[in-house]
């Protein structure tokens, strides 16, 4: 089965390559394709992407094409305003900081795609579930900001069991950070992005 795949379309080809990377870590389920121009994305069966990234003068100037697909276009803006936004799309502000571009991609994947809803089918073997239910507790407090010995207390278990469920965690989901594990506990439900 082929994965969900994800278009960014904007001529500023540095954009482009930085919002791929930043999706990629964000929604590693996805294939993100990459074009400089509507024309490029048209050439290349643009009814197969679950979600275009658009420049907001690409969206302007083919405005036709993106309003009859407006749960799937995502504006990119340079502002957090909403007076600069355009109405009737999600817009997502590249204009900030690495911290809350990332938040704000998870709190709009968590509104329109809650539990995998309105996405395509996952690959079956990215649906198996890697960690046991006291991980995935575990996991959820580490995202939230708790420490070992909070856990610990919080879980009634001993610090040391703490430090093993955290390294199991990161080692079976092959990860080697709290930001990577808090992306992937939003994404797959595990903790909401407003407790974060």
């Amino acid at each position: 089965m082929e994965r969900p795949k994800v278009a960014v379309v904007d001529a500023n080809t540095l954009a482009v390559l930085g919002l791929k990377q930043v999706l990629q870590h964000v929604m590693p389920f996805m294939t993100v394709d990459t074009f400089g121009s509507f024309a490029e994305l048209e050439a290349n069966h643009p009814d197969s992407y679950a979600h275009y990234f658009v420049a907001m003068d690409i969206v302007l100037a083919h405005r036709a094409f993106f309003t009859e697909q407006p749960r799937k276009t995502i504006v990119l803006t340079l502002s957090l305003t909403t007076s600069s936004q355009l109405s009737n799309f999600h817009c997502l502000c590249i204009n900030q900081p690495e911290p809350m571009l990332i938040r704000q991609l998870l709190a709009l994947a968590q509104h329109a795609h809650g539990g995998g809803r309105n996405l395509p089918p996952i690959p079956q073997v990215l649906q198996q579930k890697i960690l046991t239910d006291r991980e995935i507790e575990v996991m959820a407090l580490i995202v939230q900001g708790y420490i070992n010995k909070q856990i610990a207390e919080l879980l009634n278990i001993s610090l040391s069991t703490v430090i093993t469920h955290r390294k199991n965690i990161m080692d079976k989901l092959g990860m080697k950070s709290v930001s990577a594990l808090t992306i992937y506990a939003v994404m797959h439900g595990y903790v909401d992005i407003n407790k974060i």
